[in-house]
C-alpha cells in the first residue's frame, strides 16, 4: 500500500508539474503586435477595431497596439474611436496610436489593413477614381516599405481591392509580393452563408467553396469542390439551376443588395471577413480546408502571372499556398476568363494613370 501511495503521489505530482508548465507556456506573454487600420474613422474601421482589440482576429493571448490612420477632416472622429477603445478596457489592447500622418501610422506595424481609399462618386469616370487611388496607395506603399516591420503582412480592402493591392505592390518593391493580399474572404463568407441557408445547415458545416478572380461582380463563387456536412454541395442542394444562376448572382451582387437595404455599404461583415483573412493567414487554415484570398498569381490555373487574383488557398506558418489540382470544367473556365479579363483591364488603366503621373512629375 505504501508503494502504491508513493507511486500515486509521484504520478499526481508529475501531472501537476506538467499542467503548470503547460499553463505557463499558454500564458507566457507573446510579442506585442502592431496592427494598422487605415480609414479607421469609417464604418469598417469602427467595426474592425474592437474585433482586433478583443482577440477575435489574432487570438485570446495576443497583445495588440492599434495604429489608426485617417485623413485630417476625420481627426475628431478618430479621437472619438480612441476614446471608445480606451473605455472598452480590452485586456489585450496595450495602446492606441492615432494619426493623420501616414509615416507615423506605419511605424513598426506588423499587420496593415488598408481600408481607406477613394470611392467612386456619381458622375466620376473610373480613370478619375483610379488616379486618386494611385496617389493614395503610392504614398502608403512608400511609408509601409520605409517604416513598417520588414515582414509586414498587408490586406487591401478598399475597392478596387485587387488593383489597389497591385498598385501598392508596385510602389513597395522591397516588401515581399506574397505579403501583399486583397480581401475576397467577404465574398467567400457570403457564399458559405447562402449555401448554409439553402441546405438548412450551419455555416461551420460548409467547407471549401472558392472565390475566383476579382472582388467585383465578375468574381466566380465556385461550389464544385465544396461540401456540406462532408457531402458534395451539389448533391445536398440538388439544384444545379440555382447553384449556377441565382446563387452566383446573389453572391456577386450581395454588396449592392446591402447598400440598397441599409443605405450604407457592408461594414460588420467586412470587418469580420478581414479578421478571418488575417487570422487564417497568421494561425493557419484547418486541415483539409481552404479559404479564398486574392494573392499574386504564379500562373496557376492559367491565370496571367503577376495579377492579383482570388484563389482557393491554404495557410501555414504565416504563408499562403494556392490549392493545386482542382478540376476546372468548361463553364468554370469561362467564368475565370471573364474575371481575369476585367483585372487585366483594370491593370491597364492603372498603368496608364501611373505613366501619366510619372510624366507630370518628370
Amino acid at each position: 500500500m505504501s508503494k502504491f501511495f508513493h507511486f500515486a503521489s509521484a504520478v499526481a505530482l508529475g501531472a501537476s508539474l506538467a499542467a503548470g508548465a503547460l499553463s505557463f507556456l499558454n500564458n507566457r506573454k507573446k510579442k506585442t503586435l502592431r496592427v494598422l487600420i487605415t480609414g479607421a474613422a469609417g464604418q469598417i474601421g469602427y467595426a474592425l477595431a474592437p474585433m482586433v482589440a478583443s482577440g477575435y482576429m489574432l487570438g485570446p493571448n495576443q497583445p495588440i497596439v492599434l495604429h489608426l490612420l485617417d485623413i485630417e477632416p476625420a481627426k475628431k472622429s478618430l479621437e472619438g474611436v480612441k476614446m471608445e477603445l480606451i473605455d472598452g478596457a480590452y485586456p489585450l489592447l496595450e495602446g492606441v496610436v492615432i494619426s493623420t500622418d501616414v509615416k507615423t501610422a506605419c511605424q513598426d506595424v506588423d499587420i496593415a489593413i488598408m481600408v481607406g481609399g477613394y470611392p467612386r462618386r456619381a458622375g466620376e469616370e473610373r480613370k478619375d477614381v483610379m488616379a486618386k487611388n494611385v496617389s493614395i496607395y503610392a504614398e502608403q506603399a512608400s511609408a509601409l516599405a520605409t517604416y513598417a516591420s520588414k515582414d509586414v503582412k498587408i490586406v487591401v480592402v478598399a475597392n478596387p481591392a485587387n488593383t489597389n493591392a497591385l498598385i501598392l505592390q508596385r510602389h513597395a518593391p522591397n516588401i515581399p509580393k506574397e505579403n501583399i493580399t486583397a480581401l475576397t474572404r467577404l465574398d467567400h463568407n457570403r457564399a458559405i452563408g447562402q449555401v448554409a441557408l439553402q441546405s438548412n445547415a450551419h455555416c461551420t458545416e460548409v467547407a471549401n467553396v472558392a472565390i475566383w478572380g476579382n472582388h467585383s461582380s465578375t468574381q466566380y463563387p465556385d461550389v464544385n469542390h465544396g461540401t456540406v456536412k462532408g457531402k458534395s454541395i451539389r448533391e445536398v442542394i440538388h439544384d444545379d439551376a440555382y447553384l449556377d444562376g441565382e446563387f452566383v448572382e446573389t453572391v456577386q451582387q450581395r454588396g449592392a443588395a446591402i447598400i440598397k437595404a441599409r443605405g450604407l455599404s457592408s461594414a460588420l461583415s467586412a470587418a469580420a471577413a478581414v479578421s478571418n483573412h488575417v487570422r487564417d493567414w497568421i494561425q493557419g487554415t484547418s486541415f483539409g480546408k481552404w479559404v479564398s484570398m486574392a494573392v499574386v498569381s504564379d500562373g496557376s490555373y492559367g491565370v496571367a502571372e503577376g495579377l492579383m487574383f482570388s484563389f482557393p488557398v491554404t495557410c501555414r506558418d504565416g504563408k499562403w499556398k494556392i490549392v493545386q489540382g482542382l478540376h476546372i470544367n468548361e463553364a468554370t473556365q469561362k467564368k475565370l476568363d471573364i474575371t481575369e479579363a476585367e483585372l487585366k483591364e483594370e491593370l491597364k488603366l492603372a498603368e496608364e494613370v501611373l505613366a501619366e503621373k510619372f510624366t507630370e512629375t518628370a
